[in-house]
């Protein structure tokens, strides 16, 4: 059965829809063909729209996208004009806490360049240090051009790219990973592009030790961190993805939890907040199995309560709640978050 996922790595593939893509429909050379014709504003300013509906907050970002759309956009027009329009340099660096957003935003961005006409395929491939080092000599090589074949016509997603350089080891074979991306990212960047993203204040360094990195990244964005509103509108968002809501009660218990949990270690913004989605729809299914089948009215099973929110041991000891255990996947990487191939859609991961 097609898994959609990456031949060597064993990462997911996914199309511009956030779907993984069918390993048959791969292309087994390094010719992706041509993009296709330019979209219209119309079409450019749908998958904008789907942005916007995605993803809560994140104004900045959305504002940096738009403008570097809107650029492309008038690029086309200049070249169809018989001016100037030399193709711009598309690789990026995202930077932010987990889940906010930024595989999200890769995704929307290889949509936004295949309606442009920059990719082919639009397609997005998440990766991290081990789908591209190895460790023995001559393993990574392999590893990393099958990455960067895998990602042609679309996006390489590459997340907590200052793990790849580790110059306390001095046998460490992340130099040549990042020597090959070097390489694709100069001399096939029509072909694909690269997202570096992780934690700000490690990326710089990242940067300062590999200058031919920082030298091939246009655009620079920072994800800020969700307020409790923010995090709420999330909540309500992907319960309503899921046929669920809040009662009136829930949510007043549910913004106290995001205030308490949001204090305590591995917090990951939208992962976290799915997380305890997921455990409140538990509480809720035990609380209406207790009762019995019959007799649940649609409202009932659609609906969380107080105690379905209150039933979290943070509300109990905040000290020690088995939430942290629950949570501790909020330090995976992004990538990591696509290994099984479901969209992010509003999980803002």
């Amino acid at each position: 059965m097609s898994t959609g996922k990456n031949r060597l790595t064993g990462k997911s593939r996914l199309d511009t829809h956030g779907r993984p893509l069918d390993p048959e429909d791969e292309t087994d050379d390094d010719d992706v063909g041509e993009p296709p014709p330019p979209a219209s504003r119309e079409e450019v300013l749908e998958v904008l729209g789907q942005l916007d509906q995605d993803l809560v907050g994140l104004q900045t970002v959305k504002t940096r996208i738009r403008e570097l759309a809107a650029l492309l956009q008038i690029d086309q027009l200049r070249r169809e004009a018989g001016l100037c329009a030399e193709r711009p340099t598309l690789h990026m660096s995202f930077t932010g806490s987990p889940g906010t957003g930024k595989t999200t935003v890769a995704l929307r961005m290889g949509q936004i360049l295949h309606r442009l006409g920059y990719l082919q395929k639009g397609h997005l491939v998440a990766v991290t240090r081990e789908d591209l080092v190895g460790e023995y000599v001559g393993h990574t090589a392999p590893k990393t051009h099958e990455a960067i074949k895998q990602a042609y016509g679309g996006v390489l997603f590459i997340d907590e790219a200052y793990y790849l350089h580790r110059p306390e080891n001095e046998r460490d074979y992340g130099t040549e990973a990042i020597e090959i991306l070097l390489q694709a990212m100069e001399n096939d960047r029509d072909k694909l592009v690269v997202v570096l993203a992780g934690y700000r204040d490690r990326m710089q360094p990242f940067f300062d030790a590999n200058p031919g990195m920082g030298s091939r990244i246009a655009q620079h964005v920072h994800f800020s961190d969700f307020s409790v509103e923010e995090l709420q509108e999330i909540a309500r968002r992907m319960l309503k993805q899921q046929d669920y809501r809040f009662s009136e009660e829930a949510e007043t218990a549910f913004a106290e939890y995001v205030e308490r949990r949001a204090q305590r270690p591995r917090f990951s913004y939208g992962r976290s907040i799915r997380n305890a989605l997921d455990r409140a729809r538990m509480r809720q299914a035990n609380r209406l199995f207790e009762r019995g089948e019959d007799g649940l009215s649609r409202d009932e099973l659609e609906t969380l309560a107080e105690e379905d929110i209150r039933g979290s041991s943070l509300f109990d000891d905040p000290d020690e709640s088995d939430d942290e255990a629950t949570d501790s996947a909020g330090e995976e990487s992004e990538a990591a978050e696509h290994s099984d191939g479901r969209p992010s859609q509003t999980t803002q991961s």
